[in-house]
């Protein structure tokens, strides 16, 4: 699809890190991935009257979503001056209402690998992941994947990102690891033994209960835990967190994400709480496991894990939700210069970082 834009002036930044657009008496700052020489921008026309930039429009998430942050500086995106149309009226007195009903899903989670193809061999060969898309964008110096266990606009899904140059990342102790149902937890234990792979947890029976778990790492050190289930729509099924505060942390996801708590459980033994939040049942939908550990309330989050993606129908309403709940808007709601899908980012108390995306601009990016 060809798109043209027509504006009375364009330009490079002096420090040539990104394109200034200025149209309608609206300017924009596109970040340097959209440079001259993208496949985004084909060619410019030059007259007296006016300059028009010709994209080649080629859809894709990675580039949607810039990765906000976690391969272009969050400050490219603030420094513009968008200044977005909202989609629909904002009043603090409906908006945690809206929430309930909003038509919300984990899209997928985002963090980077120091081996691409290794992590790919890794997550197909033992954890039974597929390979749903790949690219490499040479000119910005990265390349990204998409695996999971089904299509992208019905499962979660994990995005791999791996930026040139860069083998190791630290993953910190505020992440904790990701969950996956598998039918078999001593079989896939076994393959991932086979497959060169370390099991940092044998198989053992879940306290009071029958089924096991174990836990597994993945070349990069991310931790997987392995849940024994049956037959699952969503194998890959927890992201776990760490908070300084769990009641803290319900309360802000349950108002402002509109998530559901599913199950809580203190385990004083080895002191530690745990949180389970989502937007259906955890055995048919993945879940955002929150962990309290007693006497704790700060963590390295390190710089390898970077976020999770969430559907909304409205991005400006859900970033009001945000503001009211105590949560910090990093990107404010609107849609993205050339790409316009619109999204807003935040972190919650804890600093953790989440991406609202718009549900309908979400499935045409997937055509």
């Amino acid at each position: 699809m060809l798109r043209t834009v027509t504006a009375p002036s364009l330009s490079f930044s002096s420090s040539s890190t990104c394109l200034i657009v200025s149209t309608q008496n609206k300017s924009y700052l596109i970040p340097h991935s959209l440079k001259l020489s993208s496949p985004l921008i084909g060619n410019i026309n030059k007259s007296n009257s006016n300059r028009t930039v010709t994209c080649n429009y080629n859809p894709s998430r990675r580039l949607a979503l810039f990765q906000l942050g976690a391969v272009i500086p969050q400050s490219q995106f603030l420094s513009g001056t968008l200044a977005p149309t909202r989609s629909s009226e904002v009043t603090d007195q409906n908006v945690l209402e809206w929430v309930k009903n909003d038509k919300r899903r984990m899209l997928h989670v985002v963090y980077s690998v120091g081996d691409l193809d290794k992590t790919i061999k890794f997550y197909t060969e033992c954890l039974g992941m597929k390979l749903l898309r790949k690219r490499d964008i040479p000119e910005d110096r990265y390349s990204n994947a998409f695996l999971g266990y089904g299509p992208e606009d019905t499962n979660f899904t994990v995005e791999l990102t791996y930026n040139y140059g860069v083998d190791k990342y630290d993953i910190g102790d505020g992440f904790g690891h990701f969950g996956i149902a598998v039918e078999d937890v001593s079989r896939t234990v076994d393959l991932v033994k086979a497959k060169g792979g370390k099991v940092t947890r044998e198989p053992v029976p879940v306290k009071g209960g029958s089924t096991k778990i174990a836990f597994v790492e993945d070349p990069n050190g991310y931790k997987f835990e392995l849940l024994e289930r049956g037959l699952t729509p969503e194998p890959l099924c927890q992201v776990m967190l760490r908070v300084g505060d769990l009641d803290r942390s319900i309360n802000f996801y349950k108002k402002s994400f509109g998530m559901e708590l599913l199950r809580r459980r203190d385990n004083p033994e080895y002191k530690y709480m745990v949180a389970l939040m989502g937007y259906g049942p955890e055995d048919k939908n993945a879940v955002l496991e929150l962990t309290y550990n007693y006497g704790i309330t700060e963590y390295n989050k390190g710089n390898g894990y970077t976020q999770i993606a969430i559907g909304t129908d409205d991005v400006y309403k859900s970033a009001e939700a945000v503001k009211q709940c105590g949560g910090k808007i990093i990107r404010e709601p609107g849609p993205i210069p050339v790409i316009n899908t619109k999204i807003t980012a935040c972190l919650d108390p804890d600093g953790w970082k989440s991406v609202f995306v718009d549900n309908v601009d979400f499935l045409k990016e997937l055509e």
